[in-house]
């Protein structure tokens, strides 16, 4: 048997074994002699495929007439469409507003500083107080200001020691440890060593003045040296007009460099007027000047007057109410309502919030306390089972309600430029209320509303003459508080600008876009 034969054979075989390839329906063929399963496919002879120009051929077409004004328009297309939106781009540029220039911010206009007068009632010294520095922060502080710390006796000179510190309020390695603490967290320290805090004049008497600096020039030195960020010092129209006042000056502020953090000079006056607070940020180079304008003018007219004459100093500029003798705001703020509108106004005015400890949970002395109890734990409720007093907690949940109003106040300060250092502009005043524009280049405008009478107060607002600005017919309530007026000025709804109508007690502060 040949080799050929033998192939047939295998394939036989192989066809028998595999049903796949056994016919369908019985043993008889398709039709056409085609076994069945079978399919033929007839495939074309000369198949054509496309392979494309040449080169020769390109070049030979690319050359033609049609083509090359074809490639010329193209071309003459893409130039113009890039002109153009060049062009676009040029007048875009030059039509859009110019941003106004930031102005100089230091750490001290940033946020609002909390004074710390008693570190024991506070927290039990100065460890309680770095304890105490994430609390703080929450309150979105900028600056710590402390003491007086030191020791003296009141009105005798020959005890003032200003660079020891009363170990009842800690000692000097706590400091350190808590201006570190305190810098890792942005919040600067501030050292009160006004001299003779305890007694009836700060610089004991007006001879002892130019001995009584040369000693807080050692001191300064001393703790700026430690790490802190400033001095401040009381009765500063005293300090100032001594011969020795400029070598002061350039111990806290001298060496000030490009890209350093800048030492505060902080002064506190009380009992001048407007306009010699404004000489003294002028001729004494002060960094900041706590006043006590706000709390000794009762009326709107004389505060809005106050802002009229310093509002251009702000930056210089520090506001309290009973801060410059360390006392807290509910001193004279006697009710929440009125708290709230104080931290209102305080926040929204020209210059820096300076607040007492306990201000922000309106904290209050017992009758001859001098420096009341810190309260905390505040948002800790009572147990199940624990015994009640009705008023113990509804005082319990006011103070929660004052610190959150507080904190959300602070934090738009920080957040929105027209309140952080933008222009003022007053709208009205009267014997009981007042109200004022605050606005910075393209940012969200504001307008502080407030009514501290125990009537309701219908304010006309009206804006001066001044080029750029102008008042909207409406604005919406970012925050209120206090009784609603007959026309509601609840948060987020819309209050016509024509006249507002305040409830006694009622502060709002008021929000409209800027409008190019």
């Amino acid at each position: 048997m040949n080799k050929d034969t033998e192939i047939d054979m295998k394939e036989v075989e192989l066809n028998e074994l595999d049903p796949e390839k056994q016919p369908m329906t019985g043993d008889g063929q398709a039709a056409g002699g085609e076994k069945n399963g079978s399919v033929k496919l007839k495939v074309p002879e000369d198949e054509v495929t496309f392979t494309g120009l040449s080169k020769e051929e390109l070049m030979k077409v690319a050359g033609t007439p049609g083509w090359v004004r074809t490639r010329w328009v193209l071309l003459v297309l893409f130039w113009l469409g890039w002109l153009g939106m060049l062009a676009g781009a040029i007048v875009i540029i030059v039509q859009a507003p110019r941003c106004k220039p930031i102005p100089e911010m230091n750490w001290w206009n940033e946020g609002p500083l909390y004074q710390i007068s008693d570190l024991v009632a506070f927290a039990n010294g100065m460890a309680g107080v770095e304890a105490k520095l994430d609390d703080m922060n929450q309150l979105k502080v900028k600056g710590l200001v402390l003491g007086p710390l030191h020791t003296v006796q009141a009105d005798m000179q020959n005890t003032l020691d200003l660079q020891a510190i009363d170990p009842v309020q800690g000692n000097e390695k706590e400091l350190i440890t808590l201006l570190e603490k305190a810098h890792k967290k942005g919040i600067s320290v501030v050292l009160d060593l006004t001299p003779n805090y305890l007694g009836g004049a700060a610089w004991f008497s007006t001879g002892d003045t130019g001995d009584v600096i040369e000693k807080v020039m050692a001191a300064a030195q001393h703790w700026l040296g430690l790490g802190v960020d400033g001095i401040k010092i009381s009765d500063f129209t005293v300090a100032s007009n001594s011969p020795e006042w400029s070598k002061l000056q350039a111990v806290v502020q001298g060496n000030r460099t490009e890209g350093t953090k800048k030492r505060a000079l902080m002064g506190v006056v009380e009992e001048i007027s407007p306009a010699e607070v404004s000489q003294l940020v002028n001729t004494s180079g002060v960094d900041l000047i706590l006043s006590d304008l706000l709390s000794s003018k009762n009326g709107g007219v004389e505060r809005i007057k106050a802002m009229d004459t310093l509002h251009s100093q702000q930056r210089s500029l520090g506001w309290g109410l009973g801060a410059t003798k360390w006392d807290q705001l509910s001193n004279i703020a006697k009710t929440p309502s009125l708290i709230r509108l104080y931290q209102l106004l305080l926040f929204t005015m020209p210059g820096t919030p300076v607040f007492t400890y306990g201000d922000e949970i309106g904290l209050r002395a017992a009758t001859g306390e001098k420096s009341p109890q810190m309260v905390w734990d505040i948002e800790k409720e009572p147990a199940e089972e624990e015994v009640v007093y009705l008023a113990a907690e509804a005082e319990r949940k006011e103070r929660v309600a004052l610190r959150k109003w507080f904190k959300s106040l602070s934090d738009l300060r920080g957040k929105e430029r027209s309140l952080l250092h933008g222009d003022y502009y007053p709208l009205y005043s009267s014997n009981s209320s007042l109200s004022f524009l605050r606005l910075w280049d393209q940012s969200e405008r504001y307008i502080t509303a407030v009514n501290w009478g125990g009537e309701p107060e219908t304010l006309t607002l009206s804006l001066a003459p001044t080029e750029g600005v102008e008042l909207p017919k409406t604005a919406k309530v970012k925050l209120s508080a206090g009784i609603n007026s007959t026309a509601d000025a609840t948060v987020d709804s819309t209050v016509s600008l024509d006249k507002i109508t305040l409830g006694p007690g009622q502060a709002i502060l008021l929000q409209f876009p800027y409008t190019g």
